[in-house]
């Protein structure tokens, strides 16, 4: 027996999230930018996700002065770039004269003012969105929260592991680098909190040996919304994905997923 939410599908809340790869500190494997959220947060709290948020007004405003062809594309890369400077202080999708001291300006700058297009004026930085890779999209349907997010899943290449980071402290508790691998280690040991779409991307992101397998990835696996389904297995409820998504685990059961 299968139920699929085809029809009747309540609309999402537009957001982005980034999955920045930095070069691994040991072995080869490359290391992802995690954060925790608060425990208070409605969404997901207490659970380690990548950085990102909803797409604002804002957002769409300064995409709309681009004048590319996917505006709503364009919004939600720079929601994550916007979320990522915000909550980690990373600046991704960018150009211009950027070290560390002019990346915590440029955050302090998008803390007071809310939205990126006056912090590209003041730093004399341009946007580069193609830096940002489309990589999945998750729109789950959770019937005991109000809100659900339509999700984009974007890729950035850091390169260097010699950065600086630090949580916003408002929504997140903490900032950490991990290999996909030690992720998915911590969350079985029940030292780390992830939801059901974060263990498939982490799951998948481990098949990664660096960035350019993943961006090859990226370029022969069109992106198509994922809306998780119910299904009974041996008479027990099971969470799935469709198998064609380019995930390597499409199901899991209902007792040991955490959802958000």
């Amino acid at each position: 027996m299968t139920t699929t939410p085809e029809s009747g599908q309540p609309e999402g809340i537009p957001a982005a999230t980034v999955v920045v790869f930095r070069h691994g500190r040991t072995g080869s494997a490359p290391e992802f930018l995690m954060l925790v959220r608060s425990r208070t947060m409605t969404f997901a709290g207490g659970a380690a996700v990548f950085p990102g948020g909803r797409v604002d007004e804002a957002d769409r405003a300064l995409a709309a002065t681009l004048g590319l062809d996917d505006a709503d594309e364009a919004a939600h890369r720079i929601a994550a770039v916007r979320e990522t400077l915000e909550e980690s202080g990373l600046a991704i999708g960018l150009t211009g004269a950027i070290d560390a001291a002019r990346a915590a300006h440029a955050r302090t700058l998008l803390l007071k003012h809310g939205e990126l297009a006056p912090v590209l004026e003041a730093m004399e930085w341009q946007l580069d969105l193609d830096a940002l890779l489309p990589f999945a999209r998750w729109h789950p349907i959770n019937e005991r929260i109000p809100r659900v997010f339509d999700t984009r899943f974007y890729l950035a290449d850091l390169g260097t592991g010699a950065v600086d980071v630090t949580v916003d402290e408002t929504e997140n508790t903490r900032l950490f680098w991990t290999t996909a691998e030690q992720a998915l280690a911590r969350a079985d040991a029940g030292d780390l909190t992830v939801i059901f779409p974060t263990r498939r991307n982490l799951e998948r992101l481990a098949r990664f040996p660096d960035f350019a397998a993943a961006a090859r990835e990226c370029a022969e696996i069109p992106v198509r919304k994922i809306v998780p389904f119910f299904e009974v297995r041996e008479g027990k409820p099971w969470i799935c994905i469709p198998d064609d998504a380019g995930y390597p685990i499409t199901g899991e059961s209902i007792e040991s997923a955490q959802r958000a």
